[in-house]
């Protein structure tokens, strides 16, 4: 086996699809698409650095593995890298020479960062070969299918602003509301708590355009937002005018359309798939309300249909809610767990 290293050409994807089949995990599903030409930071492009390493067989090169490493807008204290060997040439020193390359080239990038970081699925030979080469896990991550009703639904005080009692429709409507994905305020609220929780890989400032784009704009599937707020008087004192509202506790942003009748069922709602959300909380509240907060919210949005999550680690709010859930039966891993690993 005679293996020569180059640059991504054009073409290569094909061929590397026919060779490598179906991706293996769900990162390299994703990753795949990172597979492409170099790029220099043109054209608004983001510095990208592909190789590609072919066994050569009677003067023929074919493409058998790939290596990328490149800049993160989003988080830019390391660069994401990614290699995939096909199955019948692993074991035999590729990945580690494409990493080598890969390493060089990062000396190179105009950030000036160098140090690297990648997704990987526990057990599988990529996880095996990050150990190896000193990768070491910074966050674990999971899909979380919630089942409706997992939750009891949390009783909110239900008093006016006079202090009087409210019952029927009106009970609550202060502290539960529906609130435009476009909303100031929640883009803010949405930030914040996003760079609460990256702590260990660290967003940088986030401008109120980057927060629509990224979690809230149309273009992300994000269709409804749901917000959990504190009493009016908790932001300004007793006796406040009608008409205010108290500051953000929770979020939840919902990403996926409800389902619909099937005809073929006999208009009969067939069972529907659960409804991608991304939970949140005030980053300012102290653990204990944070963690009431974010399961009232989930109680709220879990009460009749199915909802999935993502729930890393460092979400230590959700996690309260969500891990005795998962210990009980009533919530359940939606594929495999993701690793995050970086020098």
């Amino acid at each position: 086996m005679a293996i020569e290293y180059r640059e991504w050409q054009e073409g290569d994807d094909l061929a590397l699809l026919e060779i490598w089949g179906d991706p293996e995990t769900a990162q390299a599903r994703q990753f795949r698409g990172a597979l492409a030409v170099s790029s220099n930071r043109t054209g608004g492009s983001p510095w990208r650095r592909c190789i590609v390493a072919e066994d050569v067989i009677d003067g023929v090169g074919i493409p058998v593995a790939a290596g990328v490493v490149y800049e993160a807008s989003l988080h830019p204290e390391r660069l994401w890298t990614y290699i995939e060997v096909a199955r019948d040439h692993r074991r035999s020193g590729i990945a580690a020479s494409l990493l080598a390359m890969l390493r060089r080239e990062a000396g190179q990038a105009p950030s000036g960062v160098t140090r690297l970081r990648a997704k990987v699925e526990p057990g599988t030979p990529g996880a095996a070969f990050a150990e190896a080469v000193g990768l070491s896990p910074i966050q674990r991550s999971r899909l979380v299918v919630v089942d409706p009703g997992a939750l009891k639904l949390p009783v909110f005080p239900v008093k006016d602003y006079g202090g009087r009692p409210v019952s029927g429709e009106n009970a609550g409507s202060e502290v539960v509301m529906d609130l435009a994905t476009g909303s100031v305020e929640l883009t803010d609220v949405v930030g914040r708590y996003y760079t609460s929780i990256h702590s260990w890989d660290p967003p940088g400032v986030l401008s109120v355009g980057q927060v629509q784009k990224l979690f809230l704009d149309e273009l992300t599937g994000a269709h409804g937002a749901i917000v959990l707020r504190a009493r009016p008087e908790s932001a300004f004192g007793a006796g406040v005018a009608p008409g205010k509202k108290g500051r953000i506790r929770a979020f939840a942003v919902s990403y996926a359309a409800p389902a619909t009748p099937d005809p073929s069922q006999g208009g009969q709602a067939v069972p529907e798939a659960p409804t991608d959300v991304f939970i949140g909380h005030e980053p300012a509240l102290d653990a204990d309300d944070a963690a009431e907060a974010v399961r009232d919210i989930l109680a709220l949005i879990a009460y009749q249909h199915p909802v999935m999550l993502e729930l890393d680690d460092s979400m230590t709010a959700l996690r309260a809610a969500v891990e005795p859930l998962l210990e009980s039966g009533k919530a359940r891993l939606a594929g495999a767990e993701t690793l995050v690993v970086a020098d």
